[in-house]
């Protein structure tokens, strides 16, 4: 078991995990209050935090999906207000839930990923770039960002098992 220093913690991640949260809730005080929850549910789990499972970034971005997932099932539950005209007429809401956890397991996958291969399989993956875009974008060569999304991608596989596994 190690120990869990919340400051230090909240210092080295905190940013990053308000990015994960703002990117999955899209609402700025939810994601502050998934931060914020994230870290009360890491300081009463501090005893059973163990860096030889995983790194302190890793046991916090499970934590932080978790309670994103709560603040989503919470809210889908939540029964949104129908304008009285609308009532007759309203179909039932379509859940969104499935597409959304799929965005909050990939998201914290590519978290835990290296810069470097986080970069390029956004910048091609996502944003659509060739190689040779991104190698002019860079200045890296088309061959190594290809080395990097074949390792990137295997490495994000990988943390999706683990993601999945943890659930």
């Amino acid at each position: 078991m190690g120990d869990f220093d919340v400051h230090q913690a909240f210092v080295e991640h905190g940013r990053a995990l308000y990015g994960f949260a703002l990117n999955t809730m899209k609402d700025a005080p939810i994601a502050e209050d998934c931060v914020q929850e994230t870290f009360v549910r890491a300081w009463r789990a501090r005893a059973t935090f163990d860096p030889g499972l995983a790194s302190e970034r890793t046991w916090l971005f499970a934590i932080a999906r978790n309670v994103i997932i709560d603040e989503m099932r919470g809210r889908s539950r939540r029964p949104l207000p129908i304008p009285e005209e609308r009532m007759e007429s309203a179909a039932p809401p379509v859940t969104v839930f499935g597409a959304a956890e799929d965005q909050i397991v990939l998201t914290s996958g590519l978290a835990r990923l290296s810069e470097e291969h986080r970069n390029v399989i956004v910048a091609i993956s996502l944003d659509g770039l060739t190689y040779q875009e991104l190698a002019e974008r860079t200045g890296v060569p088309a061959p190594t960002l290809r080395t990097r999304m074949y390792y990137g991608l295997r490495a994000l596989r990988k943390a999706i098992g683990e993601e999945e596994e943890e659930q």
